[in-house]
C-alpha cells in the first residue's frame, strides 16, 4: 500500500453505521469495551503438564482473564511423547498431552465453570477438546457450562504452518463433526478459530491475510451446510484469529474490513439472518515474526503498538508476545511484562472509553475500503479455482504467500523497509537477556506417566474402544462420540490418530514446479 500525503473527506465518502449494526465495521457490539474490556488471554504452555499448570495459575493470579493453551509439536501432529518421532521435541514449543491423565494434571485447580479457555490445536483438535470435556465432567462441571475456543482450522495448516496429519477432505470431516458435537453437547464453545495469524506469519500481506482467512471460512461454512447444519446456528460459534503487525493504521483498518467482509459473506452467500452469525468476532496476537533477536528490548515497543492496533480495531481477546520470544520461550518476567502491557492499555490508555475510536478518520476509512476491495478481488480468484480447498490443493494460496514473503525480505535486504536494530541503528554488542530453560527432567516425567497409563488401564477395553473409532472412520457417522469413549478408556492421542492414519492415510504436500 502506498499512502497519499494527505486524506480528505473525498477519500472516505461512506456513511458509517453505529457499532453493533450490520455490517459491523465499527465493532460487533454496541458498547464494545465500555461494558467489559477484551479478554486478556496470554498463550502459554511448555514442558509437561505440571510446569504449564503452574504458569497458568500464576497468570490467572496476576490478572489474566482467560487461558490459552499451547501444545508441543508431537501433540499437534498426533504423536505420543514416547513415539520415536517425538524425540527431542517433547514439551519444547508447548505442553505435551498424551492422555486423560495429562489433561487432569494440566487443569488441576483451575475452575472450568468460570474460566474461558482457548486451545491452539488443529489436526487432533477434537481429541483435545474431548479431553477437556472429560476433565470438566470429573470436576462436576456440565458440558453446557464450558466456555472457550478450539482452533480447529486445518486449512491454514496446509497453507502456512505444516502441522497437518490427514488429507484435506477427511480433515474437513473432523472439523464439521466437531461443529455438530458441540452444537449438541457444548453449545457455548467456539468450534473454530479461523486463523489469519499464521498466514501473516508465513509472509502474507494484510490483504492476503484477510482474503485467504475468509476464503477458508467460506469453505468451512459450505462444509457445515453440506453436513446439514444451519448457518444461523453454527455461525454464532465461529471465531477468527488475526495477526497484529507493526503498521498501526493498516492493522486497525484490516480488522474493521474483516467484519464488513464477513457480514456480507454470511448474509449473501449463506443466507444467514441471525445478527450473531453475521458479526465477526476475533482474537488477536501480536506479530511473532516481527520480533527481533537483535536488540530484543525493542520488541516491547513493537508489542505495545501492535496490541493497541488490535484494541483500536475492536478485538474480543488478545495475546501479547514476550519480548524475548525471538530467542526462546518467554520467561516468567517477560510473560508478566506482556500481561502488564495489556493491563496498561485497558486501565490507562483510554482504550475502553469509546467504541471504534478511529472511526471517521479519513485515512482509516480509506484504508478500510482499500483493504476490503483488495480482499474481495483475491477471494474471487480463489472462487474461480473452486474454493479454498481446491486452491490449496493446486498450490495457489501457498505460492501467493511465498511471493509476498520474498518481496518483503528483498525490501529488508535492500534497506527499503527499516527494521530498527537489524538493518538500521544496529549495534555491535549484543544485549544480554535471561532466557527460559526447560527442565530436562520434564520429558522423562512425561514418558513415565504415559507408560503408567498404558500399564494400568484395562487393555481389552482400550482395544475395543480403538476398534469402535476404526469402524466409525469407515462410515458416515460423527467420530467424536467413539473417540470420547476411547479417551475415557485411557487410549492415547497418538493411538487414536494412528487408527485414523491407517484408514485415511497421511497428507504429503509436494508440489512439482516446472
Amino acid at each position: 500500500m502506498d499512502p497519499k500525503p494527505v486524506y480528505t473527506a473525498a477519500d472516505a465518502p461512506r456513511e458509517l453505521e453505529a457499532p453493533g449494526e450490520y455490517p459491523f465495521t465499527r465493532g460487533p457490539y454496541r458498547d464494545m469495551y465500555r461494558g467489559r474490556p477484551w479478554t486478556i488471554r496470554q498463550y502459554a504452555g511448555f514442558a509437561s503438564a505440571e510446569e504449564s499448570n503452574e504458569r497458568y495459575r500464576y497468570l490467572l493470579a496476576a490478572g489474566q482473564t482467560g487461558l490459552s493453551i499451547a501444545f508441543d509439536l508431537p501433540t499437534q501432529l498426533g504423536y505420543d511423547s514416547d513415539d520415536p518421532r517425538a524425540l527431542g521435541e517433547v514439551g519444547r514449543t508447548g505442553v505435551a498431552i498424551d492422555s486423560l491423565a495429562d489433561m487432569r494434571v494440566l487443569l488441576d485447580g483451575i475452575p472450568l465453570d468460570t474460566v474461558s479457555t482457548s486451545m491452539t490445536i488443529n489436526a487432533p483438535a477434537s481429541l483435545l477438546l474431548l479431553l477437556y470435556e472429560l476433565v470438566a465432567e470429573e470436576q462436576g462441571v456440565a458440558s453446557a457450562e464450558l466456555r472457550g475456543t478450539v482452533q480447529n482450522d486445518i486449512l491454514k495448516e496446509y497453507v502456512a504452518r505444516g502441522n497437518y496429519i490427514f488429507p484435506p477432505r477427511p480433515s474437513m470431516r473432523l472439523t464439521t463433526d466437531l461443529f455438530a458435537y458441540c452444537a449438541e453437547r457444548i453449545p457455548r464453545w467456539n468450534t473454530i478459530s479461523i486463523s489469519g495469524y499464521h498466514i501473516r506469519e508465513a509472509g502474507s500481506s494484510a490483504v492476503q491475510e484477510l482474503a485467504f482467512t475468509l476464503a477458508n471460512g467460506i469453505a468451512y461454512c459450505a462444509a457445515a451446510v453440506e453436513a446439514g447444519l444451519s448457518p444461523d446456528e453454527f455461525g454464532t460459534r465461529l471465531s477468527f484469529f488475526f495477526n497484529a503487525h507493526n503498521d498501526f493504521f493498516v492493522e486497525v483498518a484490516k480488522f474493521r474490513a474483516a467484519r464488513r467482509l464477513w457480514a456480507r459473506i454470511m448474509k449473501e452467500r449463506f443466507g444467514a439472518t441471525n445478527p450473531k452469525a453475521l458479526a465477526l468476532r476475533f482474537h488477536a496476537q501480536t506479530g511473532g515474526s516481527t520480533l527481533t533477536a537483535q536488540q530484543p528490548e525493542n520488541n516491547i515497543v513493537r508489542v505495545a503498538i501492535q496490541a493497541f492496533a488490535a484494541v483500536c480495531g475492536g478485538t474480543q481477546s488478545l495475546h501479547t508476545n514476550g519480548f524475548d520470544e525471538a530467542l526462546a520461550l518467554p520467561t516468567q518476567h517477560s510473560a508478566t511484562l506482556a500481561l502488564r502491557t495489556q493491563q496498561v492499555l485497558a486501565a490507562e490508555a483510554g482504550a475502553t472509553n469509546t467504541a471504534d475510536p478511529l472511526g471517521g478518520s479519513y485515512y482509516v476509512e480509506a484504508l478500510t475500503d482499500e483493504l476490503e476491495a483488495g480482499a474481495w478481488e483475491l477471494i474471487g480468484r480463489v472462487d474461480e479455482l473452486g474454493g479454498a480447498v481446491a486452491a490449496i490443493e493446486a498450490g495457489f494460496v501457498q505460492e501467493e504467500i511465498e511471493q509476498s514473503a520474498f518481496e518483503w525480505q528483498q525490501q529488508v535486504e535492500h534497506g527499503e523497509r527499516v527494521i530498527v536494530g537489524v538493518n538500521k541503528y544496529a549495534e555491535d554488542a549484543a544485549e544480554r537477556v535471561e532466557l527460559h530453560r526447560i527442565d530436562p527432567a520434564a520429558e522423562r516425567r512425561q514418558l513415565e506417566r504415559t507408560a503408567r497409563v498404558r500399564a494400568e488401564r484395562d487393555a481389552d477395553a482400550a482395544a475395543a474402544a480403538l476398534d469402535a473409532v476404526r469402524e466409525a472412520a469407515r462410515v458416515e457417522t460423527n467420530l467424536l462420540p467413539p473417540m470420547r469413549g476411547a479417551l475415557r478408556a485411557l487410549c492415547t492421542v497418538g493411538e487414536i490418530c494412528e487408527v485414523l492414519r491407517a484408514e485415511w492415510g497421511m497428507y504429503d504436500q509436494v508440489r512439482l514446479r516446472p
